[in-house]
């Protein structure tokens, strides 16, 4: 038996930006030993983030060498040590433009970037408060749709945050998910039906994985409908309201190795 007398996954599903990360950004190694013990003992171990594939490289012991990422909310599955797209599920090219055109008539000013299996291109007016590369393109978005987007990035920095969101959600409805990981003023949409939950829970199908046999660890709104799926559900004491009100056990922060520690527990 694992934890409080829970019977011990089959599966550990984790986010990384506020959940198993340390609020630098880094891996902590005890972190690092927990995961590797989870996985000698047969767990499998799935991160599930918004990251793109492209962020993913210098956390390879997170997954280790053969381990799976399930990138940009569910947009790529990911086999981090080989650096090859397993599956992806993109938005097609008339949704992004009918979309982008409905979004520019609804809030004035805004812009947009994409990720897609191979990097990241943006429009000449969007900032990008992360780290693209140097080469990416610069371009109008009807521009960057070769190949296919797994994620539409969109922002408007002189609306409220939280205001921004609700338009962009509004005007999308049923089109695409929006989604929000954390980032301030930054509206993350992907396919219509494509999440982390969606994705992970095919990806453990295909392995004989029942829902009921998956821990699932997250801060975020982001994480919502992975933690509602999975059989036993943490949020990290850091965690957006959202998210402590659906989750089954709050443990220690990000910054406290909260993911490590319950899996200590578990390990024994």
């Amino acid at each position: 038996m694992g934890l409080g007398g829970l019977p011990f996954p089959a599966l550990i599903a984790t986010d990384l930006d506020g959940t198993l990360l340390r609020s630098d950004g880094t891996l902590s190694p005890r972190s690092v030993a927990a995961l590797r013990r989870a996985q000698d003992r047969g767990i499998e171990v799935v991160v599930a983030t918004a990251r793109p594939p492209r962020w993913m490289h210098d956390l390879i012991e997170a997954v280790g060498d053969h381990g799976i990422a399930i990138c940009s909310n569910g947009a790529y599955v990911y086999d981090v040590g080989r650096r090859r797209v397993l599956a992806e599920r993109p938005i097609v090219a008339d949704v992004v433009q009918g979309m982008v055109s409905a979004l520019r008539q609804a809030i004035p000013g805004i812009s947009f970037a994409v990720e897609n299996a191979v990097g990241f291109g943006r429009e000449p007016s969007y900032v990008d408060m992360h780290r693209s590369p140097p080469d990416s393109p610069v371009k109008d978005i009807a521009d960057l749709l070769q190949p296919l987007p797994g994620k539409l990035l969109a922002r408007a920095p002189e609306l409220d945050a939280e205001e921004f969101l609700r338009i962009v959600t509004d005007v999308v409805g049923e089109s695409a998910v929006v989604a929000f990981s954390g980032a301030s003023g930054l509206a993350e949409i992907s396919a219509a039906g494509v999440t982390k939950a969606a994705v992970l829970a095919e990806w453990a199908a295909e392995r004989g994985v029942r829902a009921a046999q998956v821990w699932a660890f997250g801060d975020m709104p982001n994480d919502l409908a992975m933690l509602e799926w999975a059989g036993t559900s943490f949020g990290v004491a850091n965690a957006h309201a959202d998210v402590e009100a659906v989750v089954d056990h709050v443990v220690p922060s990000n910054d406290d190795d909260g993911v490590a520690r319950t899996i200590e527990l578990a390990l024994g």
